[in-house]
């Protein structure tokens, strides 16, 4: 028996790009809703009164957008700020993530819409659909994208009109939303500026947060337009104690304390569950919270980017320091990182 000799014909090398060892956050963009809605405006409809809705959701007013106004129009307002406050032109954007729940078409997605927008075509483009986590979903792509040589700077936006789907009559969510956009462009940095991300799903909480219909079920006749619900309690439960693990897995990973930290910037749900969420975690008063919340509302995909902006703008002196940012929602999904501030 004759032993078979290898191949003298080598197979060629693939070649692949060496990317950047470390990214971080260069720059912020933000955009909100036209219209200034009052607690006052709701309370009628859901039977319920400025008072509650203040203490159980901290909320004053929120910002909506008025029809024509929709989120691909928001998320160009703040994808144009983040850009020109970057420093680079819009041609070096290497990919653009939008995330959002809320494009007014299942396809094309708002992404793609967006790039053209911007001029930054052909950079390719896709949304992410995970809800008020996305934008740390996005913040921990682009951070892959970039170190893996696949772009040099990426733009990541959040952008929701969660108003369009919001039942005047809902006491479960409808005096919690609002409309708005961040977005972040994220390049190459001489120091680690994104941890690692902690990031996961809960499949069976899937009926926590969402839609009361489908569109089959529109389309069918068999109930109304579908709009936004949840079951309170549950994702308050859920949203504090299991969002607090989450939170210091990720400062663990991040390799710093709470004390470390200039800024805590979790999705603006509900300022209960902020403030809660804050206590858990153990942040010391030096620690800067965002409370957006309080005058936004929430705005899902959006409210950790509007978060940091203002919180920016408020407190400058926060710039290079640390925060820590958490998203949680609808999924249920999660993702948390520390980043180092514009």
């Amino acid at each position: 028996m004759t032993a078979t000799a290898s191949s003298s014909t080598s197979h060629p090398r693939l070649h692949q790009s060496v990317g950047h060892p470390y990214t971080r956050i260069l720059a912020l963009g933000a955009a909100r809703g036209d219209i200034v809605v009052p607690n006052s405006e709701l309370v009628e409809a859901i039977d319920s009164s400025d008072e509650w809705i203040r203490q159980r959701t901290g909320i004053i007013t929120r910002k909506r957008a008025r029809k024509g106004l929709n989120a691909i129009d928001l998320a160009e307002t703040a994808g144009r700020e983040a850009i020109a406050k970057s420093g680079i032109r819009p041609d070096q954007i290497g990919a653009v993530l939008v995330s959002t729940i809320s494009n007014v078409a299942v396809t094309p997605s708002m992404s793609s819409l967006l790039a053209e927008r911007l001029g930054v075509s052909p950079a390719p483009a896709y949304d992410i659909s995970a809800a008020c986590a996305g934008y740390t979903y996005g913040i921990a792509q682009a951070d892959a994208l970039i170190r893996s040589g696949a772009a040099d700077y990426v733009l990541v936006v959040g952008a929701e009109k969660l108003s369009q789907y919001v039942h005047p009559n809902d006491r479960s969510i409808s005096f919690l939303l609002g409309d708005g956009a961040g977005a972040a462009v994220v390049g190459p940095a001489d120091e680690p500026g994104i941890s690692t991300t902690i990031w996961g799903s809960d499949g069976s909480k899937w009926d926590a947060v969402g839609m009361n219909a489908t569109f089959e079920e529109y389309l069918d006749k068999v109930k109304p337009w579908p709009t936004m619900r949840q079951d309170g309690q549950a994702v308050f439960r859920w949203a504090v104690w299991e969002m607090a693990k989450v939170a210091k897995q990720a400062l663990a990973a991040a390799g710093v304390t709470p004390a470390d930290l200039a800024a805590f910037i979790p999705h603006q749900a509900n300022m209960r569950i902020i403030d809660e969420l804050a206590k858990q975690i153990g942040l010391p008063e030096t620690v800067q919270i965002a409370r957006d919340i309080e005058t936004t509302g929430n705005t899902s995909a959006a409210s950790i980017p509007l978060a940091t902006h203002r919180l920016l703008e408020e407190h400058p002196e926060l710039s290079g320091g640390l925060a820590l940012q958490i998203g949680f929602g609808a999924g249920l999904v999660y993702g948390a990182q520390v980043v180092r501030l514009p």
